[in-house]
């Protein structure tokens, strides 16, 4: 088989057209789907590659289908030695600076992994792996790449190990590949980074067929985050299949019995193949060597399969067997011989792609394995009816919306006292989720959540914690995502806490007369100003010209006091509020002043 590598060459001679990248403007206004605004919306099952070559076409799917896509890899980068990542991007689009689709990229909220291609020569990259120092170099340079351009992470298509070195390297080159992506992983996670690997098929080793075993998916799994096989490319040199699905469903097979399956996304061509088969008559010198049976075969993008077809009065065939879709033509080649001769000749061709049609039946494939979704090699070479087709399956595997409402006894409680939370979980049309888990989440006073209890909800989508406060705090509840529900999160509950206070005072005493009131403010700090308040309150809400005096290391504090004129006086003591407690105050109590 041929390395998808080599298809990504010809498209390049394809696409890389100067005079539609200069007028190229990728930071146009794009429509919204009309199913991003809809009461249902679909399952983001869809990813891809935004390559270098194809912004024209490739960045207004990707924006038009952003209500299927959940993280996107623009195609843009390449490794040439352990220090050095190349862009791709600029030399093919000068006129347009790389921020400027990264900036569109952004606004749909997209998370960003661009991808990394082996750009060495044969073995240079598996002889870097067997050097620590040189492992350390690649994982600085990848790191550094995603964290100083702010991407979530990175996608790496190493592609030299299965198509260039030759599979007699593999079995030392394999561990140290496991070696490299542990490093690459820990380096990336530290920083909240994704690591995505895209690979060739492999098949379970029990069934006889291996498959690019170099890429150990197996020993792998618990380093990366993605994994996007390359289901493509089955047939190069001779007519037949881009991925026949029997083959496609074997990998992924094998591949959800080794990795979790929501890391895993199966890959769609948006490319097909067509092969010379037979020639009639003596070819034109300047087109002999590309029509001949021998020659390698000629690529198309889906968007253009029907006019190929319909432009030369063939009718495209969809092989079940294959879920993939076949036509039979004949073109005639005019021109001069190599003597100068008029000469003719007639080849039949034969084409092979992956339709709209054959896009559902592998999109299927991510809800019979529940997998993360279909990884598009490219986004904008497809038929405009094939994302229509997605769409419409995706919305009919989404996951329900799960809503959460958060109630509890008591806005404000006394140091030490209890409030208790209950969190409801419905779906959109009320009915009660079960047996949900819920996780209980509390903040004080700074912006990082800290889980404190989960459990199940029970039978009427209810559950009830209890919670015994030292401060004022916030509480939250939430669900996790999963296959068939979305992730959740309540409005958030501020809970205000207020001190205790403890204090004593003569019942009756003479006017013009010093005395002390004594106390204590729990929690037991220092410095806590306590007020006398007599009720009369002034515009900071609290009695003018009072008496304070501040808590010591016990909490402890005495203030004294006289009262000018006689009668019967009520008192209290209060402090203000502050970032972690609220305003308290005593009961009023009465004073008989002689």
């Amino acid at each position: 088989m041929t390395a998808s590598k080599k298809i990504r060459k010809v498209f390049r001679s394809w696409f890389v057209i100067p005079a539609l990248i200069c007028g190229l403007v990728l930071s146009v206004q794009f429509a919204a789907p009309q199913s991003a605004r809809a009461d249902n919306p679909p399952r983001k099952i869809l990813t891809g590659w935004l390559a270098y070559y194809g912004m024209k076409n490739g960045l207004p799917s990707a924006v038009t289908n952003s209500d299927l896509i959940s993280d996107i890899s623009p195609f843009w980068y390449t490794l040439k030695d352990e220090n050095t990542i190349t862009d791709l991007y600029t030399p093919a689009n000068p006129s347009v600076p790389i921020s400027v689709p990264l900036a569109t990229l952004q606004s749909m909220n997209f998370t960003i992994i661009p991808t990394i291609t082996d750009g060495t020569t044969k073995g240079v990259l598996a002889a870097l792996l067997a050097k620590p120092g040189s492992r350390a170099n690649l994982v600085k340079a990848i790191t550094n790449l995603v964290t100083l351009n702010q991407f979530n992470g990175i996608d790496l298509d190493f592609e030299n190990f299965a198509f260039v070195d030759g599979n007699t390297t593999w079995p030392t080159t394999q561990p140290l590949w496991v070696q490299f992506i542990s490093e690459l992983s820990a380096a990336l996670h530290a920083q909240g980074k994704l690591l995505s690997v895209t690979s060739p098929v492999l098949f379970d080793p029990t069934t006889g067929k291996k498959g690019y075993y170099v890429y150990a998916w197996s020993q792998i799994a618990p380093f990366i985050d993605r994994l996007r096989i390359m289901t493509y490319d089955y047939s190069t040199a001779t007519p037949g299949p881009i991925g026949p699905i029997n083959w496609t469903e074997s990998a992924v097979k094998y591949a959800v019995s080794v990795i979790p399956a929501s890391k895993v996304f199966v890959g769609v061509a948006g490319y097909g193949r067509d092969w010379v088969t037979n020639v009639v008559g003596i070819c034109p010198v300047d087109v002999a060597v590309t029509i001949s049976t021998k020659a390698k075969a000629a690529t198309f993008v889906m968007r253009d399969a029907a006019k190929l077809a319909a432009d030369y009065g063939a009718t495209p065939t969809y092989d079940k067997s294959m879920a993939e879709t076949t036509f039979t033509y004949q073109k005639s080649y005019s021109g001069l011989t190599a003597a100068g001769l008029p000469t003719t000749c007639t080849a039949t061709r034969v084409a092979w792609y992956q339709d709209p049609q054959a896009f559902i039946v592998r999109a299927n494939l991510v809800s019979k394995y529940r997998i993360g979704g279909i990884a598009q090699w490219t986004m904008g070479m497809e038929d405009a009816l094939a994302d229509t087709n997605i769409r419409e399956f995706a919305k009919t595997i989404a996951p329900d919306k799960v809503l959460g409402t958060l109630t509890s006894d008591l806005l404000s409680t006394p140091l030490g006292g209890t409030v208790a939370v209950v969190g409801t979980f419905k779906l959109p049309d009320s009915r009660p989720i079960v047996s949900l888990p819920v996780f209980v989440e509390v903040k004080n006073g700074t912006t990082d959540w800290h889980q404190i209890f989960s459990g199940p909800t029970g039978a009427d989508g209810t559950i009830t914690t209890k919670l015994l406060l030292g401060q004022g705090t916030s509480i939250r509840m939430r669900s996790d995502g999963t296959w068939d529900r979305l992730a959740s999160v309540t409005p958030e509950k501020s809970i205000a806490v207020r001190r205790i206070i403890s204090w004593s005072a003569p019942t009756s005493i003479k006017h013009g007369v010093n005395y002390l009131i004594t106390g204590q403010v729990q929690p037991k700090v220092a410095g806590v100003t306590v007020t006398l308040d007599d009720g009369t309150q002034g515009s900071a809400g609290v009695s003018t010209n009072m008496p304070s005096a501040t808590t010591d290391a016990d909490g402890k504090f005495s203030i004294s006091f006289a009262v000018p004129d006689v009668g019967v006086k009520r008192f209290r003591v209060i402090t203000v509020p502050d970032s972690k407690l609220d305003a308290a105050s005593s009961e009023f109590i009465n004073i008989l002043v002689r």
